[in-house]
C-alpha cells in the first residue's frame, strides 16, 4: 500500500512538473472493464452491476449530487444515464453541451466523485418517454425522411451528433480514468426495425470516434426482438430480465457475452387521462431477489425519474389513430420521488440489497425542503390574438416542422369560399385543434380516436373567417408511428371541398416568444389567454404549483417553463424547484387554451 501511495504521489508531482504527459497520468488511474464469457469483469474480478437510472436533463442541476447519493444509499454501485440528442441540438448544428443541466460531462464526473460507475445510453434514439425519443424534430422537416435506419440523410445527422458528443464522453471512459463502463448501441431496436447494417454501422461510428469500452444492446426478451436488435460482441440487455427463462433466451443469441437486465421496472409511465401508474412492489422485490441471488447484473429503470420540464414529454401510439401524451411529471412511481425523497419502495429495495450483499449502506441523505405558497391572485394579462407574428401564406396547411417550428402552437387562418357551413374535417390534426369561426370558439378536435371533424354553423357573414389553432404535445417516442409531424399534417375540407389559401402563424412559445408577449388592456375574452400574478417570498424551497383552477395549458415561474397541465388529470400540480424561485418578488404566468376567467394558483408542499 505504501509503495502504491508513493507511486501515485510521484506521478502526480511529475505531472505538475510536466515530466509526465496527462495521457500517461490518466492511464495510470485507468480501470479495466471487460467480458469473460458470461461475466462482467472489473480489474480482473467478476462484477455485479447494481445500477439505478436517472437523467440529468430531468433533474435540476443543483440536485444532481443529491440524487446520485440517494441511489448510492439505496445500494446501487452504478448510474445509468440517457443522453437526449434533441436537448443538446435543438436547432441544426447548434450544440449545447455545457449550460445548465445539459452538461452531461459534469454529471458523469459527479458520479465518479461519489464513487459510482456509469452506464451510458447516448442514443441516438433512446425512447425514455421523451419528445421524439431523443431524436431532433428538425429531422422531420425533410418530407420523406426515414429514421433509425440507413437513410443517408438520417445517418448524416447521426454522424454529426456522434462527432460532437464522443469527444466529451471519451475521456470519461473507465480505461481513460473515468467512470463509464459500457455504452449502449441504440435502444430497444428490435421493437422498431431490423436493419442490422444500421446497428453495426452505428457501433462502428462510436468506435471510430474514440469509444473503447464495451458495448451493449437492450431489447425485450423475445427471440424476434433480440435477433433484430443485438450486435455481435455486445453484451445483451433484457428489458426486462425477470426470470431464468429470460436470461436463457438472451444467452441463445450469444452464449459468449454477459446477459443482464438492462431495464428492471420499479415503476411505470403515466399518460394524461389515466390513473397514476403504481405497479405492485411485491412483484418487484421478487424480481430483485432473483437477480441478487443469482448474481445477475441489472439496471433499475428508473431509480429516479424527475420532471419533463417545458415541452420535453413524449407520447405513445400503437395504431394509426391512437395518441397518448405523457404527463409532465416523470415520477414514474420510482423509489426516489420526483422531488427527491425516499419512498417506502426505496426503503424496501435498500433493505433487500443490504441483506443480499451483507453490507451496511451509506446513510440516506436528508430530504430537500419544500414549502407552501399562499393563493396568488391572477389577472387577465393578454391573449395570443394580440401577439401574433407575421404570417406565411400557403395554398395548403404546412406542418410545424415545415415551418421550422418544433413545439408550442400554430395558427391557420382562411376565408370560406363556396361552402360556408357544414362538416369541417381536419386530416390529420396533430395534436389538438381548436376551431374558431368569425372569432367565436366552436369546438375542439382531438387527434386520439380518429374523430377529426366538427359542424360549422351557418352565419350571416358574407366571407366567414375560419381560424384553427393547433396545439402540439409530445412527438411520439416509441414503436412504428414515430414519424409524427405537428400541426395540420395534410388538409382541411368542408363538406368534402378542400380549403385553400391559408395564412399560417408560428407560435413556438419558446423563451423569445414569451418575453415578447405584450400586455393587453382589454383582452378579447376569446380563448387562448395569458394570466399573470405575483407573489413575494422571504425564503425559497421546492414547491408544487397547483393548477386545478385551470383547464389546459402551460405555466411559467419567473419565465421558467414548468410544463403542461390538463384538467383531465391525473396531474394538477407541477413541480417547481427552489432554484426557479427567488427571495422577493416572483412572477407566475399561465397560458390556458380554453379558460377566459382568471383564477388563483398556489404552491403546495406535496404533489
Amino acid at each position: 500500500m505504501k509503495k502504491l501511495y508513493k507511486t501515485c504521489l510521484s506521478l502526480a508531482l511529475l505531472s505538475v512538473l510536466n515530466l509526465v504527459s496527462p495521457e500517461c497520468f490518466a492511464q495510470s488511474k485507468s480501470t479495466s472493464f471487460s467480458f469473460r464469457g458470461t461475466d462482467f469483469m472489473l480489474n480482473g474480478n467478476t462484477f455485479q452491476i447494481i445500477s439505478g437510472e436517472m437523467h440529468p436533463a430531468r433533474i435540476p442541476r443543483e440536485y444532481w449530487r443529491h440524487r446520485i447519493q440517494m441511489a448510492k444509499a439505496m445500494g446501487c454501485n452504478t448510474i445509468a444515464v440517457y443522453i437526449f440528442w434533441n436537448y443538446l441540438e435543438e436547432k441544426p448544428g447548434q450544440f449545447d453541451l455545457t449550460t445548465d443541466n445539459r452538461d452531461v460531462a459534469a454529471f458523469i464526473k459527479l458520479c465518479q466523485q461519489e464513487g459510482m460507475w456509469v452506464i451510458l445510453r447516448p442514443g441516438p434514439y433512446v425512447c425514455g418517454e421523451w419528445d421524439f425519443g431523443g431524436l431532433p424534430p428538425y429531422l422531420l422537416s425533410i418530407p420523406d425522411i426515414k429514421v433509425r435506419c440507413s437513410d443517408e440523410r438520417y445517418m448524416a445527422a447521426v454522424k454529426k451528433y456522434v462527432q460532437h458528443i464522443a469527444p466529451v464522453i471519451a475521456p470519461l471512459q473507465c480505461d481513460h480514468g473515468g467512470p463509464i463502463l459500457m455504452v449502449q448501441v441504440e435502444n430497444e431496436y428490435g421493437s422498431y426495425g431490423n436493419d442490422k447494417t444500421y446497428m453495426n454501422n452505428l457501433k462502428q461510428l462510436w468506435v471510430e470516434n474514440g469509444i473503447t469500452v464495451p458495448f451493449y444492446t437492450a431489447d425485450g426478451p423475445a427471440p424476434a426482438l433480440l435477433e433484430a436488435g443485438t450486435v455481435d460482441g455486445a453484451a445483451i440487455g433484457l428489458d426486462s430480465g425477470s426470470s431464468e427463462a429470460d436470461f436463457q433466451q438472451g444467452a441463445k443469441m450469444n452464449p459468449n457475452v454477459p446477459v443482464f437486465s438492462s431495464e428492471t421496472y420499479p415503476g411505470w409511465l403515466t399518460h394524461w387521462g389515466e390513473k397514476w401508474a403504481k405497479p405492485d412492489t411485491a412483484g418487484l422485490l421478487k424480481e430483485l431477489r432473483f437477480l441478487m441471488k443469482t448474481g445477475r447484473s441489472f439496471n433499475l429503470y428508473v431509480v429516479h425519474g424527475g420532471t419533463n420540464f417545458g415541452f420535453t414529454a413524449g407520447a405513445n401510439a400503437f395504431n394509426p389513430t391512437q395518441y397518448q401524451p405523457d404527463v409532465t411529471s416523470y415520477d414514474y412511481d420510482a423509489p426516489i420521488s420526483e422531488q427527491g425523497f425516499a419512498t417506502p419502495k426505496y426503503y424496501a429495495i435498500r433493505k433487500l440489497i443490504s441483506q443480499s450483499l451483507n453490507k451496511k449502506l451509506p446513510a440516506v441523505p436528508k430530504p430537500i425542503a419544500t414549502m407552501a405558497i399562499p393563493e396568488v391572485q391572477m389577472t387577465a394579462f393578454s391573449d395570443v390574438w394580440n401577439n401574433l407574428p407575421a404570417s406565411v401564406k400557403s395554398p395548403q396547411p404546412l406542418t410545424m416542422e415545415a415551418m421550422n417550428q418544433y413545439q408550442g402552437l400554430i395558427l391557420y387562418k382562411t376565408k370560406l369560399v363556396g361552402h360556408k357551413s357544414g362538416k369541417l374535417l381536419i386530416t390529420e390534426p396533430h395534436d389538438f385543434a381548436y376551431v374558431f369561426l368569425n372569432g367565436k370558439y366552436i369546438d375542439k378536435i382531438e387527434r386520439n380516436g380518429g374523430k377529426w371533424f366538427v359542424e360549422l354553423p351557418k352565419t350571416d357573414v358574407a366571407d366567414p373567417e375560419l381560424e384553427i389553432m393547433v396545439e402540439a404535445m409530445g412527438h411520439i417516442n416509441f414503436a412504428e408511428y414515430m414519424i409524427d409531424r405537428k400541426g395540420i399534417t395534410d388538409r382541411v375540407s368542408l363538406n368534402g371541398m378542400t380549403l385553400m389559401n391559408w395564412e399560417i402563424y408560428n407560435l413556438p412559445f419558446d423563451e423569445f416568444y414569451i418575453r415578447s408577449v405584450k400586455s393587453t388592456a382589454n383582452t378579447s375574452q376569446k380563448p387562448m389567454m395569458f394570466f399573470k400574478g405575483g407573489f413575494n417570498l422571504k425564503n425559497t424551497a421546492d414547491t408544487y404549483i397547483d393548477l386545478s383552477n385551470y383547464t389546459k395549458g402551460i405555466v411559467w415561474i419567473n419565465r421558467h417553463n414548468l410544463g403542461r397541465y390538463w384538467h383531465i388529470g391525473p396531474q394538477d400540480k407541477l413541480y417547481c424547484p427552489a432554484s426557479w424561485l427567488k427571495k422577493g418578488n416572483n412572477e407566475v404566468l399561465v397560458f390556458d387554451l380554453l379558460q377566459t376567467e382568471a383564477k388563483p394558483v398556489k404552491g403546495d408542499q406535496q404533489p
